[in-house]
């Protein structure tokens, strides 16, 4: 555990490395929180099929802002690899 914790605070003093690493962390957050996003509405829709159409909206409503806030991630991991 020391030692994969001493890799990350090395990455974090090379700008390159930590930028990489964030950008890489930012997607597979938003990857899996998506997943999490359509299973739970299917499985909503599945026990519900008369609220489909609530279900659906309210689910592509949250993917978007777990993108947005995905791609803020990533945008920020950008500026500080130009920087």
């Amino acid at each position: 555990m020391m030692h994969l914790l001493s890799v990350l605070f090395l990455a974090a003093d090379n700008a390159l490395m930590g930028a990489g690493i964030g950008a890489g962390l930012a997607a597979i957050g938003a990857g899996i929180g998506v997943g999490l996003i359509g299973s739970g509405a299917l499985q909503s829709i599945a026990r519900q099929p008369e609220a489909s159409n609530e279900i659906r909206t309210n689910m592509f409503i949250t993917a978007a802002l777990v993108e947005g806030v995905a791609l803020f991630g990533i945008v920020v991991c950008v500026l500080i690899y130009l920087k």
